[in-house]
């Protein structure tokens, strides 16, 4: 459970990072960030793993890049259902994914490190 509840927060902190750092990307407020997390695991859980086998050939012949492109995916679909995150475009959806996975490599690694 606390694996679980450190994983949200990253995931929430990531998402308010992408928020300020990027101009594609606005998070309203801490709710619609937290919302949004919780989605994104959710999304991640169920649907990202269909999509990443689906599309194996492709990651492979990208050598993993067009698992980016997914990562953009998920996080534009959770925008999609959460009222107070918008995207301006795919493309913010992908370095907003960017963001969202070296914040939570970030996190893993302070509480990984001692």
């Amino acid at each position: 459970m606390l694996r679980f509840a450190v994983r949200w927060f990253a995931t929430t902190l990531g998402i308010g990072v992408a928020g300020s750092l990027l101009p594609g990307i606005r998070v309203d407020g801490a709710g619609a960030a937290i919302l949004t997390a919780l989605l994104l695991g959710l999304i991640n859980a169920t649907i990202r793993p269909i999509l990443l086998i689906l599309t194996l050939p492709l990651t492979l012949l990208t050598f993993g890049a067009f698992a980016l492109v997914i990562n953009g995916a998920m996080l534009a679909l959770a925008a999609r259902f959460v009222e107070g995150v918008h995207l301006a475009g795919f493309g913010s959806a992908v370095l907003g994914a960017v963001v969202v996975s070296l914040v939570g490599g970030v996190v893993h690694w302070l509480l990984h490190s001692r």
